[in-house]
């Protein structure tokens, strides 16, 4: 309890010691007791002090002065001179868009679902700033997939979902076709929802004392905290200079203690943020749920600059405390120091999703409205497979999925990981594709070699799809598959359902954040006008939100470049 300063007249304290002696008496012989009442917010804030513990944790120290940090954790501290002016270093990794193929030299395209939206919500943050996201921070399936679509459901969670499947006209392209592939999880009832075990990882350290940062962040996790049930487990553990726990495991009912605890969370320090993962993995394990769900919700700005800090260290660790069951979600927060290389691939390491929070209404998004999605996973290693029929496709291209790309022969070996998708999501996938004998081939046929190969009795299929994946707890991966025929192709684009004409508005508009170079015909009042009609319902403003950014983004097109380019890492 912190200590009060109190004045008490003679009176007051005679009937203080009265009373104390009488519940010392009664103490003695009462032996039915009332339990005592549940403690108020203010009660369990006095009670949940954690300022010690956060001092010592942002000044590089933990419980017996162990450090884990050098003397620079002390930058900001004890009378010392301030961190020098903040620079934009913010860090995305450099990949060029997919080339296109030719189907008869290589018919086999395979890839690791993603179910990640963080690159759309740095989008929105460069956006309403009045300017064009990096082109390395644009992952175009990252734009497609952060919408919800009513793609056909699966009848029961032991298959979780099934294929839907269309080809229509290109609307950048009069030579080409767009084909789409959509599947949506098994959504699971409240009911049956397993029990979570979740502790929360958050970055204390001096790089989130922005408002869009800690602030933010506590914000978020009070909406996330509203979800939580009695059956779950909650802890949560903090870095800076160094690592500690600030909330040992706790139910998800005793709300008042957990917010007490994020209540007082202050920024300051260096960023341990290695340590950190460490010790939530640690606590993660030892309070594990054999039949639940057990995982590690990482909020930070990405910015570790204490112990480990290189990206594939930290991808090694992460990928191999998968193997305990422990999986991984990274949620990211504020800009100027944004690195959204280590959060991709701990993310991806983790078989967990990366979000990128920008707004009080995006943390409700993901963490409230799909927080079943966020947290529950239905299926694990998803990947997909689409084997094109070259008698039919001339040449075809896999619209984004850049960093998701797997070799043909990972599709079988399910010992490579791959995406895992959530209850209730939704993945989408588009190919722009040639057709055989049309005019709109890059690439003019060989003078040497067979490059009209057909398969036997497949001259009606354009393509094949495969997926892969596996049921929660299982090893052995399932197999679903899926002809594409000309039953499929569409006349026009307008006779697609709107979701998929809205989907391929949303790839066409991150393309052209990522230099268009496939683009023939596709401006910003087409997109517009396309994502207008097939917006369709629309229930919590996420579709109307995306024509508001793209007007804001065809402004912003005609302003000159930011004058200091934000640092990538090639791959």
């Amino acid at each position: 309890m912190r200590n009060r300063s109190t004045s008490l007249s003679t009176a007051s304290v005679l009937a203080l010691a009265t009373a104390f002696i009488l519940a010392a008496c009664n103490s003695e012989t009462d032996v039915t007791k009332e339990e005592p009442p549940a403690p108020s917010p203010q009660d369990a804030a006095e009670e949940m002090d954690v300022a010690p513990l956060l001092e010592s944790v942002q000044m590089g120290r933990t419980r017996g002065d162990k450090s884990y940090s050098s003397p620079a954790a002390m930058t900001g501290f004890g009378g010392m001179a301030p961190p020098p002016p903040p620079r934009n270093t913010e860090r995305y990794e450099d990949v060029d868009p997919n080339p296109v193929k030719v189907t008869a030299e290589e018919p086999v395209s395979t890839f690791s679902v993603d179910v990640d939206t963080a690159s759309y919500g740095v989008m929105r943050r460069y956006v309403n700033e009045g300017a064009l996201p990096p082109r390395d921070s644009v992952r175009v399936e990252e734009f497609v997939n952060y919408f919800n679509y009513s793609y056909e459901l699966p009848e029961n969670k032991d298959q979780p979902f099934k294929p839907t499947v269309s080809v229509f006209p290109s609307p950048w392209n009069e030579h080409t076709q767009i084909m789409h592939v959509g599947i949506k999880g098994f959504d699971i009832p409240p009911a049956e929802r397993p029990d979570l075990n979740l502790v929360l990882l958050i970055d204390v350290s001096g790089s989130m004392q922005a408002q869009n940062k800690l602030p933010l962040l506590k914000k978020s996790m009070r909406l996330l905290v509203d979800e939580l049930t009695e059956n779950d487990t909650v802890s949560m553990v903090v870095y800076a200079g160094a690592a500690g726990t600030v909330l040992d495991p706790t139910k998800g009912s005793e709300k008042a203690k957990i917010m007490a605890a994020l209540d007082q969370l202050s920024a300051g320090g260096s960023t341990a943020g290695a340590e950190g993962i460490r010790q939530a993995y640690q606590l993660a394990e030892a309070n594990l749920k054999e039949h639940g769900v057990n995982r590690v919700m990482l909020a930070t700005d990405g910015d570790f600059n204490v112990g480990i800090a290189d990206p594939e260290r930290l991808e090694d660790f992460v990928s191999e405390k998968r193997e305990t069951g422990v999986f991984l979600s990274v949620l990211g927060f504020g800009g100027g120091n944004y690195n959204d290389v280590m959060m991709q691939k701990m993310a991806q390491a983790g078989n967990g999703n990366a979000a990128y929070i920008d707004t009080l209404s995006e943390a409700r998004k993901v963490l409230v409205d799909e927080v079943s999605s966020t947290l529950f996973p239905i299926a694990n290693d998803v990947k997909i497979q689409v084997e094109f029929n070259p008698s039919q496709v001339a040449e075809y291209r896999l619209i984004g999925y850049e960093t998701r790309i797997l070799d043909r022969t990972d599709f079988n070996n399910d010992k490579v990981d791959a995406g895992d998708i959530g209850s209730g999501h939704s993945v989408t996938a588009l190919y722009e594709i040639t057709p055989a004998g049309g005019d709109g081939r890059l690439t003019d046929p060989l003078r040497y070699g067979n490059n009209h190969a057909t398969p036997a009795n497949t001259s009606d299929e354009l393509a094949f799809v495969r997926i892969r994946y596996k049921l929660p707890d299982q090893d052995i991966s399932k197999l679903i598959e899926r002809p594409v025929t000309k039953a499929d192709v569409l006349g026009t684009l307008r006779d697609a359902p709107l979701d998929t004409q809205f989907a391929t508005a949303v790839a066409g508009f991150g393309q052209m954040l990522d230099g268009g170079e496939h683009l023939k015909s596709f401006d910003y009042d087409t997109l517009i006008e396309m994502a207008q009609r097939s917006k369709g319902d629309d229930p919590f403003g996420y579709r109307a939100e995306f024509i508001q950014l793209a007007r804001l983004a065809q402004s912003a097109a005609a302003l000159p470049p930011l004058e200091s380019p934000t640092p990538t890492v090639s791959q």
